[in-house]
């Protein structure tokens, strides 16, 4: 959810400006169409976390259960990614746009109106199928569309539209659910989904690209997908107070299949002529420490999902009131991204990741520690969000547009998306289960978050191993 500044901040008469960046006016049309796009499907995933415990008490089911609801929408959505990314390479930017709007929309009736969790599930799962879609097929259609000189500001207004949905969700997630049913969360994406298709019929290029990628990797990602929900079940069965695992023979048999599926992926992806997880981005140390770091970092994104409902469980505020802090902590990470950006110039990637791991690590063990004094806990939430606007903006690009093959960059950069994906299943699944296999009271929420600061901690000694400045600028010269 990061921001970007134009490098082209001029404007002539042939530009316009657009959220304070320079855009061509002949395609303001289209990135209104793709933004509205982006929007909705990125405000999807934190507007639920205000409503979480309100979803549960109608379900009738724990945290662990609850965990699924972000858990599955993550695991559809980055396997959504390859797949709409290649279709509209294929059949053209158009016609995929609008079946992954379509779907979404659709989904989010059927979220309305799901009587039974199990329902409700598949609805996210759908959901996610077609957001998974949205944001990568509108970053395609930019550089088919935009030209070279205003591509920078066009593809910076999609991150700043990510970054205010991470706002916003909270927010209207928590106020929805207050004043009416957090049901009545999904209602906006029908018309905004129906507005969005109105003007991808008229403003998207419907014609295929000639850039046409190889075949994809279905064998890697069907046996990815095994070991990750393999994953998932075994940390949500996790007991933290014994160290021990809920229905010790299924986890083990769980266990058991991710072991047989990451081998068999190993060798899979060796084989493949366009893996998911090309084994030529882990030759160096350097790219193997960051992508290590880049699912540590999605883990303990993944923690947060849960911070509304901590807030509501242990201090007893309102939906809405935990909504607005949890949309407070994301301003915070969305207004620290362009200081990490200046900061990664003047000192390098590996002393920004160390203060945004470090204040990340702190400030999730003093809200462990102060959960039960909101004021404190609102405080911890603040040096937590510093902490993320260091991580999440551009340090772990930085390392690998610098140390990846030249030929392989955008490959690379987009590995980083699906690790930083796959740690928030991680994070997401194991905070369901430590919370639903303790008591979700003052004591499960402290022991949760003293785990993820530990996370916290291992992450920032994953930094210390990064390579100092000098020998990442000697690399980025040589590339």
């Amino acid at each position: 959810m990061a921001t970007a500044t134009s490098t082209h901040p001029q404007t002539d008469a042939a530009s316009s400006t657009l959220g304070g960046h320079a855009v061509d006016r002949a395609s303001l049309p289209l990135l209104v169409t793709l933004a509205l796009g982006v929007f909705a499907g990125a405000l999807d995933l934190g507007v639920l976390s205000p409503a979480l415990p309100a979803l549960s008490a109608r379900f009738s089911v724990g945290p662990s259960d609850a965990a699924w609801v972000f858990t599955l929408y993550l695991f559809a959505n980055v396997l959504a990614i390859p797949v709409t990314a290649k279709l509209s390479d294929i059949f053209g930017r158009r016609s995929v746009y609008i079946a992954c709007v379509g779907l979404f929309s659709a989904a989010s009736l059927l979220a309305i109106t799901a009587p039974t969790f199990a329902l409700f599930l598949f609805a996210r799962a759908l959901q996610a199928a077609g957001a998974g879609g949205i944001f990568p097929v509108a970053t395609a259609a930019i550089a088919d569309a935009v030209p070279l000189s205003r591509r920078g500001a066009a593809l910076g207004l999609l991150g700043a539209v990510w970054g205010l949905a991470a706002i916003v969700g909270p927010t209207v997630g928590g106020i929805v659910t207050h004043l009416l049913s957090w049901r009545w969360i999904f209602a906006a994406n029908l018309p905004l989904g129906a507005l969005v298709i109105v003007r991808a019929r008229r403003y998207l290029p419907s014609r295929p690209t000639l850039r046409t990628r190889g075949p994809l990797d279905l064998a890697g990602m069907s046996v990815l997908s095994i070991a990750l929900l393999a994953l998932m079940v075994v940390l949500t069965r996790f007991d933290p107070r014994w160290g021990s695992f809920v229905n010790a023979g299924f986890v083990l048999a769980a266990v058991a299949i991710v072991l047989v599926a990451t081998t068999a992926l190993a060798t899979i992806e060796r084989r493949a002529a366009e893996p998911v997880l090309p084994p030529a981005l882990f030759t160096t140390r350097q790219l193997r420490l960051t992508y290590f770091l880049e699912v540590l970092i999605g883990a303990l994104e993944g923690a947060l999902f849960f911070v509304p409902a901590a807030l509501v469980t242990v201090d007893h505020v309102s939906i809405s009131i935990a909504g607005l802090i949890a949309a407070g902590a994301a301003a915070v990470f969305v207004a620290v991204i362009p200081f990490a950006g200046r900061a990664l110039d003047r000192f390098g990637s590996r002393i920004v990741l160390c203060a945004g791991t470090l204040c990340v690590a702190v400030g999730l063990g003093l809200f462990a520690l102060f959960l039960t004094r909101l004021p404190f806990a609102v405080a911890a939430l603040v040096v937590t969000g510093i902490g993320f606007g260091s991580l999440l903006g551009a340090p772990t690009r930085y390392i690998i547009t610098s140390e990846a093959p030249a030929t392989m960059r955008g490959t690379a950069v987009g590995l980083l998306s699906v690790l930083l994906i796959m740690g928030q299943i991680v994070g997401a699944s194991l905070a369901g289960g430590i919370l639903g296999n303790t008591a979700a009271d003052v004591a499960g929420y402290r022991l949760a978050y003293g785990v993820f600061a530990g996370i916290g901690f291992v992450a920032l000694a994953t930094t210390l191993l990064l390579a100092n400045q000098q020998t990442e600028r000697r690399i980025a010269r040589a590339s």
